[in-house]
């Protein structure tokens, strides 16, 4: 066991002690489904004012409308009430200017097998962003509702919309 893992047990432990949230439901307060990259430097809930059980928080690298993500939104929507999503994207993203061949040779060369992934590295944020929204917006399994796409600078926390 790692000693990583041991002070995440631990701190569980603490967590358990002033454990205070069995009162929410799995319906998010403010109906709002947020899609976001999975990088560590973004708080979402921090970022965007929101609280433990304000909002589905969906995260996967880049913040990409992938199949199990809407997956996930279509059962936010249907199953638990969300009428709106929010797409983040960030700046400084891994998945900026990466090279698709490069990232399945790595994999290949570290893990010993070849792998078929879309990584889904990308040129433009703005446009990625405006691509995510407009998946989300023209996928049939998705209620229509509102979709917003914004950008995170993690060097100042500020964000950004995107039209």
């Amino acid at each position: 066991m790692s000693a990583e893992y041991e002070r995440i047990l631990a701190e569980n432990a603490r967590f358990v002690e002033a454990f205070d949230r069995s009162a929410l439901t799995a319906a998010p307060l403010t109906g709002v489904a947020i899609l976001a990259c999975m990088d560590a430097r973004i708080a979402v809930e921090d970022a965007l004012g929101i609280r433990v059980g304000d909002a589905h928080i969906i995260r996967n690298a880049g913040g990409f409308a992938t199949q199990d993500a809407i997956r996930s939104l279509v059962v936010s929507q249907q199953l638990l009430g969300t009428r709106e999503i929010i797409v983040v994207a960030h700046t400084g993203c891994g998945l900026y200017g990466a090279d698709e061949a490069a990232v399945r040779a790595l994999v290949a060369q570290t893990t010993g097998h070849p792998t078929d992934l879309v990584f889904g590295a990308f040129s433009d944020l703005e446009a990625t962003v405006r691509d995510q929204v407009r998946i989300l917006r023209e996928d049939p399994s998705l209620m229509n509702v509102p979709v917003h796409g914004l950008v995170y600078d993690v060097a100042t926390g500020r964000l950004d919309e995107v039209t």
